[in-house]
């Protein structure tokens, strides 16, 4: 599902085995079958290792029907930088399209950060140094596309640090796949879908809707 960048083609050689490990767990991570996964080419600035993945979250009564989507993006620099605190960072974006009545509400920031990190937190995923914005933007429509009705849209950019569960043991690496199916469980609750069986009742998600549609 992977594709890593790098010194090397992200797949041996040069690679270091911390980062072979933490894409791997990438690879054998199992999310909601509403979730479609996919590899992206790795960004090769932000770090000398790195490896991309898009998702896509699809309306399980009409297939064709996407209700969100982003990308997550794993870093990897074996000499650390300062401001990770560690030797790897997720990056990640998760779009949705809101209904008009959900777009105005003034908590909406907070409640949805707070989706984040609970998923991080509901998975185990222990984390540091986390960062981000929640921005709403609408589009009105002229022209030949005026029929359109008014679309507001609701970004979540954030990153974090991933961090082992058990940074005293040897070679003890982040949890990737918890990592990513945390992130995942957030594009759900942008989705509107409701919790899986099992999930706290607590869980509160968007009112389902057609998600991001192109021009």
């Amino acid at each position: 599902m992977t594709e890593g960048s790098g010194s090397s083609d992200g797949g041996g050689g040069d690679t270091p085995p911390p980062f072979q490990r933490a894409t791997a767990a990438l690879n054998a991570a199992r999310t909601r079958p509403e979730v479609q996964l996919s590899a992206l080419p790795a960004p090769k600035r932000l770090a000398p290792f790195s490896c991309a993945v898009s998702a896509a979250v699809m309306d399980p009564a009409d297939d064709e029907a996407e209700l969100a989507d982003g990308r997550f993006v794993l870093l990897h620099d074996p000499s650390g930088q300062e401001s990770w605190h560690s030797t790897f960072r997720v990056v990640t974006l998760a779009r949705t399209e809101l209904e008009p009545e959900i777009a105005g509400d003034p908590l909406l920031p907070e409640v949805t950060w707070s989706w984040l990190t609970g998923a991080l937190e509901a998975q185990s995923a222990a984390y540091s140094d986390s960062s981000g914005t929640v921005t709403r933007s609408g589009s009105s429509y002229f022209g030949g596309l005026e029929e359109r009705p008014p679309q507001t849209e609701l970004e979540i950019r954030a990153s974090w640090t991933p961090r082992p569960d058990d940074p005293a043991a040897p070679d003890a690496l982040p949890d990737m796949a918890a990592h990513l199916i945390a992130w995942t469980e957030l594009l759900c609750q942008c989705a509107g879908l409701p919790p899986e069986a099992g999930e706290g009742s607590s869980v509160v998600s968007l009112p389902k809707r057609r998600g991001p549609q192109p021009l």
